[in-house]
């Protein structure tokens, strides 16, 4: 009789969103099996109307909203109310996707080196907003996403992985984006996969 395989440990993995959550879908889904490398047991929004905390939900994962609008001004007064859910938990590593606040320097210390973030564009180009219209402006022939670990400059992070998209002659902003979160979709767990499994 053979020893069973001994299990494997999943990272306890929360995913801050502010939308609909196509991108924290995509990760729910690929933290399911047993044998995944980590497991999503949080989402997180500071919109209480974010559409992706009832797909949360209904994909079995808790989903809560902590709204950053009664905190005025105070972010870092914000982060900490964040921090303590994320601690409740006992969150191993955190994943932005489609997180639109800026982070103050408080939270992103207390998760250097364990939160991802990802970003639709071939960084180290077309850092921050209007990723694609910047990207065909320039006349670009190829357009992307980056999975880096965030650090206190936007979007400055070491880079984890990439995917390339070729941009087609008659792309708009919309399709172009389009074709981009498709290969999000499938960079982003992959990466979030390989990462939690080089953790000590």
């Amino acid at each position: 009789m053979t020893a069973a395989p001994a299990p494997v440990h999943r990272r306890r993995v929360a995913v801050l969103i502010s939308g609909g959550g196509s991108n924290m879908a995509a990760l729910i889904a690929a933290g399911q099996p047993m044998d995944a490398a980590y497991e999503v047991v949080l989402v997180l929004s500071n919109r209480p109307d974010a559409g992706g905390l009832a797909r949360a939900r209904a994909a079995g994962v808790e989903a809560i909203a902590v709204d950053h609008r009664p905190f005025g001004k105070d972010r870092e007064g914000h982060e900490r109310a964040i921090q303590a859910e994320l601690e409740h938990r006992g969150v191993e590593v955190v994943a932005l996707a489609g997180y639109m606040r800026l982070l103050t320097p408080w939270l992103v210390r207390k998760w250097q080196g364990r939160m991802l973030n990802i970003h639709p564009s071939l960084l180290p180009l077309y850092p921050g907003l209007d990723t694609h219209a910047r990207a065909l402006a320039a006349g670009d022939t190829e357009a992307g996403c980056t999975v880096h670990l965030v650090t206190e400059g936007v979007d400055e992070g070491p880079i984890l992985g990439q995917a390339r998209v070729p941009v087609q002659a008659e792309d708009t902003v919309e399709t172009l984006a389009a074709r981009v979160l498709g290969a999000e979709h499938d960079l982003y767990p992959a990466v979030l996969s390989d990462f939690c499994r080089t953790l000590s």
